[in-house]
């Protein structure tokens, strides 16, 4: 009878945790709902490719941030002309249309935000055709935001074909609102020039944790970048990546080839071991997005205090322990 007794306590117990938590994100979705958006979208490509001599001017003086120098109209006007950039900006209507899902997601997103930053102004989001600048996929600059249309047309675009196969789902229009909310997320986190490897993942684990407070429809899986077989990976080696880690002595290290093999993006993270092409790249990421969930889990503070707080001092209050 003691034994049913404490079963009972304990789904009780367990009910009510269940039922409060159910309760509390009721009213966090209430509130966000609630939040007053004014987010505007300009189509800069619509106009720009749309342009003629009697329109080009004007359409200068609204966007004089994306006309820099004294060029003559007519030189813009051959450029926007020019064959690639006039098949890049078919591709993008075909695949992207009026952009009204898009901009939907990017508008829920900008409440999430709101709701944890009370301060934040929402931007303006521009979409443009940049010429396949893959190096500026996205540009938050304050009150604006830009979108290259042309680098989110599909991973299976022929336009991607010089790139390593592992970067070309980045280049899908679904990725479009995981790089705004990293944006956003690396402009509300500290810029500071790490030196610790620790520092440095659980630096890139806060913004993966921000991302997933912006996005929390998103799967994890999502807003790491990871399939579900490399997910299950990680989850399965997970107390072997950080015996490595420790026995290397590499959580102190400042050593910097750390960052390219566990930090940027690669097809696998590098532990020279025989297996590594079975792992999946930027592991350090993970395992710093571990470390704090796990702070959240075992800390009761706000998003914006634990992106404020220094990374060691998560690490020593998070009670990470690696899974079995």
């Amino acid at each position: 009878m003691m034994i049913l007794g404490f079963k009972l306590k304990y789904f009780s117990l367990f009910f009510l945790l269940v039922s409060l938590f159910a309760c509390k994100n009721e009213k966090d979705m209430i509130a966000i709902s609630k939040i007053s958006m004014n987010a505007k979208l300009q189509r800069f490509d619509k106009e720009f490719y749309n342009s003629d001599t009697s329109s080009i001017k004007d359409i200068r003086v609204k966007y004089s941030y994306l006309f820099p120098g004294d060029e003559p109209d007519s030189l813009w006007l051959s450029k926007k002309n020019d064959s690639l950039t006039q098949v890049l900006y078919q591709e993008s209507q075909s695949v992207f249309g009026n952009f009204n899902k898009e901009f939907t997601e990017i508008e829920t997103l900008f409440r999430y935000v709101k709701y944890y930053y009370p301060k934040f102004k929402e931007p303006t989001v521009v979409t443009l055709i940049s010429e396949l600048d893959m190096d500026n996929q996205i540009i938050y600059a304050d009150s604006l935001l830009l979108i290259s249309l042309d680098t989110y047309l599909g991973k299976e675009k022929k336009y991607y074909s010089n790139y390593p196969v592992y970067l070309r789902p980045n280049f899908d229009k679904s990725h479009i609102v995981n790089d705004v909310a990293m944006a956003i997320a690396y402009e509300v986190s500290p810029h500071l020039p790490y030196r610790l490897f620790l520092e440095r993942i659980i630096a890139s684990g806060k913004l993966k944790y921000a991302m997933h407070q912006f996005l929390p429809k998103k799967s994890e899986s999502a807003i790491i970048g990871y399939s579900s077989v490399k997910m299950e990976w990680a989850f399965n080696n997970e107390e072997m990546i950080w015996k490595y880690f420790i026995e290397k002595e590499y959580l102190y290290s400042t050593d910097k080839e750390l960052q390219s093999r566990f930090i940027d993006l690669a097809p696998f993270s590098k532990f020279y071991l025989v297996s590594d092409n079975e792992s999946p790249g930027q592991i350090g990421i993970w395992l710093g997005y571990q470390i704090v969930k796990a702070y959240m889990e075992n800390n009761t503070v706000s998003l914006p205090t634990m992106m404020a707080t220094p990374p060691i001092d998560i690490f020593k209050n998070s009670k990470y322990k690696p899974r079995r």
